[in-house]
């Protein structure tokens, strides 16, 4: 399974927020045995979502977007993906139901702050999702995920974003096999074996050195067999440390 990631949201390209997002989703689908293709930062433009989504749903099995999602000025995100499968938006009552119900629950726990900013939620606009999309609840905050055509939609919010997932992370099983070697050696001196190793299997292998600890080795493959044999062959050639 093939998943491209794109997070949206103009603090991140402005460096407000860090995207640990992305990083999260990333090792969270790689350890499903699925492979991340592409990860891409976007800014909070419509027309731009739009289109990466189109082109991006066309070649991967999944794309999952987050940030840009609710109720205030600048979330463009839902409407964006709806825009990419002719979907218009439209108020789901389970949705409305549960952002009233969380609505609630935060006037309850904080009403002297309630009162002092006289907050106001504009409820048919948190709860409107594309025509025909799944709806996904988000446990840890307002705004609801969906999941439209192949495009998983979640929000910004690093916790909401480990909510939402959790409720379909099962959908990015994938067959990927990785296995991680650890070494002492410079990774100059390991150029002719890694070439040697690429050669000769049928697999994937990383080298990432390492500026404390030791430098890694990472071989990845759709056949246990052949990241096993790959391992092993590395391994009588590689010096190999006992720890990370």
């Amino acid at each position: 399974m093939d998943v491209a990631i794109v997070t949206v949201g103009d603090e991140v390209l402005a460096g407000e927020t860090t995207n640990t997002n992305a990083s999260w989703l990333a090792g969270e689908i790689a350890g499903r045995g699925a492979r991340v293709r592409r990860i891409l930062t976007m800014p909070d433009d419509r027309l731009a979502i739009t289109e990466r989504v189109l082109a991006w749903s066309d070649a991967y099995d999944a794309v999952i977007v987050t940030g840009g999602l609710g109720g205030t000025h600048d979330d463009v995100t839902a409407d964006a993906i709806a825009a990419a499968f002719d979907a218009e938006l439209a108020v789901r009552e389970e949705v409305r139901a549960a952002v009233v119900e969380t609505v609630a629950a935060y006037r309850d726990a904080n009403p002297d702050l309630v009162e002092a900013h006289e907050l106001e939620i504009d409820v048919a606009a948190w709860a409107s999702l594309p025509a025909g999309a799944r709806y996904v609840p988000n446990d840890e905050g307002l705004c609801p995920g969906f999941v439209l055509e192949n495009v998983y939609a979640m929000p910004g919010v690093p916790a909401e974003v480990e909510a939402v997932f959790g409720r379909v992370a099962d959908e990015f099983a994938g067959d990927e096999v990785t296995r991680t070697l650890y070494t002492p050696q410079p990774e100059g001196s390991m150029v002719e074996t890694l070439d040697g190793a690429r050669d000769r299997f049928d697999v994937a292998i990383g080298s990432y050195p390492a500026t404390d600890g030791h430098n890694r080795l990472t071989v990845r493959g759709d056949d246990a067999g052949d990241v096993e044999e790959t391992i092993g062959w590395l391994a009588e050639r590689v010096r190999i440390a006992e720890t990370e």
